[in-house]
């Protein structure tokens, strides 16, 4: 299922969709939609998860898109619907 994804670029808001079976993460949407080439980005965060924690891998991906233009990147929360409203136009 599609979501929609929330970021700033270069201080302009913007919203992307996103599936899980076109990208890895809402990261490389992002860059790709921008234009950005992450593939060094990438290697290098595949070389911290084998001797890091979490912590730092992710701190590493936040300062690293924060030096390519990025501010907020995440997944807009999806509208809870109640069971029986469902699909109804």
């Amino acid at each position: 299922m599609a979501r929609i994804i929330e970021y700033v670029y270069k201080k302009e808001s913007k919203e992307l969709l996103f599936s899980y079976q076109q990208f890895h993460s809402i990261h490389e949407a992002v860059a790709k939609e921008e234009g950005i080439d992450i593939t060094d980005y990438l290697k290098m965060e595949k070389q911290l998860e084998a001797v890091a924690d979490t912590k730092a891998v992710r701190d590493y991906r936040d300062t690293h898109f924060r030096k390519l233009g990025f501010g907020t990147i995440r997944l807009k929360p999806k509208a809870n619907q109640p069971l029986g409203k469902k699909n109804q136009a």
